[in-house]
C-alpha cells in the first residue's frame, strides 16, 4: 500500500504513477485539505478508470495523525514542504513504513541520512531529495558515469520554463514557492578541485544553445540542486556542479531581487511591523508567474567527462519534456512527481537496501532510465572522444 503526504500538483502526479506502474492495492492522497485530497484522488482515479486511489485528511505536524497514517503503508511519498521531512522520516521508522521525499534543503536531507542505522533497525529504505533535480539530474548522471570507464567531471543543467514566456519575468511557477526561493538563497555546494566548495548563488553565469523552438538559455549556480553528491563522490571526482536554465535576462532580475534581500525568511521591521522580505515577494510576484493554463517544458542536461577504453571521452544525456496533453500534467509534475514514484515503487519491491541511503547511492542510473523510458520520457544521449 502506498501513502502520498501532500495531495498538490506533484504529489497528485506520483499518485497516478504508483497506481499505474507499481501494482498498487491502493494509493492514499493525504492532505490537510480534505477537499483537495479528495480531488487528487479522483482525478487519479478518472485517469486510471479504476477506484484505485483513496482519500485522507492528515495534519503532518499532528505526531498522531501522522504515525496512525505511516501505520497502515508499505511506501510512504513526502510531496510536503521541505521544513516537514525530517519529523515524517522518524515517524516512517516507528511505523516501519518506507519513505522518500521531495526534498528542497541539503541540510535537513543530511540530517535524514543520520537516520540510518535506525532505518535498517526497521526494515524499511529512506531515500530523501527525489524530483527533478535534485533528483533526476542526479540519476542521469550516475548513468552517464556507468557509461564511461571512468569519470572526472560532472555538470549538469536544468529548468522548468513555460513553452511561451511572458515578459516581464518569463517564469512559470510549477511548484511550491519556497522551494524556489530557497534555490536562490544562500550558496551552491560544487566539487571543485575535488574539494566541497561553497560559490554564491548566481555566479557563473554562462550561455547555452539548445534546439528550437527553446533557444539561447542563461545558466548559473544556484542552491540545493547537488544535494549530497559532492559528499558523495568527493573522493571520486573533481568536479561536480549544478546550473539553473532560464530564460534570458532573468539572471539580472533575480540576482537582484538576492541582492535586495527578497529571498530572506528572517523578518524585518517595517513601519513598526515584523515583515519577511520572501512572503512580501511571493505576495508580489506569485500572481505574475503563476499562470493557470499555461504550457511548460523542462530541458535536463548532464555532461560527464572522462576515459572511455583508455581514451579522453565524454558522454552528454539531454531530457527535453514538455507538458502531457493526453493527461493533463505539466512537464514539471512528469518529471518530479514521477521520479520519486519510481523510487517509491522500488522500495516497495524490495529494489532498495534498507537504511538511510542518497538518492545517488540507492538508485542505479540505469536501473532509473529504463523506468524513464517506460514512462515515454524521452533520453537523447552520445558517447564522443576528445582530444588528448
Amino acid at each position: 500500500m502506498y501513502g502520498v503526504l501532500g495531495a498538490g500538483r506533484q504529489g497528485t502526479a506520483a499518485a497516478y504513477d504508483m497506481a499505474r506502474f507499481g501494482d498498487a492495492e491502493t494509493v492514499t492522497l493525504a492532505d490537510v485539505d480534505r477537499k483537495a485530497a479528495k480531488s487528487a484522488a479522483r482525478h487519479v482515479n478518472d485517469l486510471c478508470g479504476e477506484d484505485v486511489a483513496e482519500s485522507a485528511r492528515i495534519d503532518v505536524k499532528d505526531q498522531i495523525q501522522l504515525k496512525r497514517f505511516l501505520d497502515d503503508l508499505d511506501v510512504v511519498l513526502s510531496a510536503v514542504p521541505y521544513f516537514y521531512n525530517l519529523r515524517i522520516a522518524k515517524a516512517a521508522i516507528r511505523a516501519r513504513a518506507s519513505m522518500c521525499d521531495l526534498g528542497g534543503n541539503t541540510d535537513i536531507v543530511r540530517q535524514e541520512l543520520r537516520l540510518d542505522r535506525e532505518a535498517k533497525a526497521a526494515g524499511i529504505s529512506i531515500v530523501p531529495d527525489c524530483g527533478l533535480d535534485p533528483g533526476m539530474g542526479a540519476s542521469l548522471a550516475c548513468y552517464g558515469m556507468e557509461l564511461l570507464d571512468k569519470t572526472r567531471e560532472v555538470h549538469v543543467w536544468c529548468g522548468g520554463l513555460p513553452q511561451k514566456p511572458r515578459p516581464p519575468f518569463n517564469y512559470l511557477l510549477t511548484f511550491n514557492f519556497d522551494g524556489l526561493a530557497n534555490e536562490y538563497s544562500g550558496n551552491a555546494v560544487c566539487l571543485r578541485g575535488g574539494e566541497i566548495v561553497e560559490v554564491p548563488c548566481f555566479e557563473d553565469l554562462e550561455m547555452l544553445d539548445f534546439p528550437q523552438p527553446i533557444g539561447r538559455l542563461e545558466a548559473f549556480l544556484t542552491a540545493g540542486g547537488t544535494s549530497t553528491c559532492p559528499w558523495t563522490f568527493k573522493d571520486k571526482l573533481s568536479v561536480f556542479q549544478v546550473k539553473t536554465l532560464r530564460y534570458p535576462g532573468s539572471h539580472t532580475q533575480l540576482k537582484t531581487m538576492r541582492d535586495l534581500g527578497l529571498f530572506s525568511d528572517k523578518k524585518i521591521a517595517v513601519d513598526g511591523a515584523k515583515v519577511a522580505p520572501r512572503k512580501l515577494l511571493q505576495a508580489l510576484i506569485e500572481p505574475m508567474i503563476n499562470l493557470p493554463g499555461e504550457k511548460d517544458l523542462i530541458i535536463l542536461r548532464v555532461k560527464c567527462v572522462g576515459e572511455k577504453d583508455g581514451q579522453a571521452a565524454q558522454a552528454v544525456l539531454e531530457v527535453v519534456d514538455y507538458y502531457d496533453e493526453e493527461r493533463g500534467f505539466s512537464a514539471m509534475e512528469r518529471t518530479t512527481g514521477w521520479h520519486a514514484s519510481i523510487v517509491a515503487i522500488m522500495m516497495a519491491q524490495r529494489q532498495i537496501p534498507i537504511g538511510a541511503k542518497p538518492l545517488e547511492l540507492a538508485v542505479p542510473g540505469s536501473s532509473f532510465v529504463n523506468e524513464m523510458k517506460r514512462r515515454g520520457i524521452a533520453l537523447t544521449g552520445r558517447l564522443s572522444w576528445l582530444p588528448s
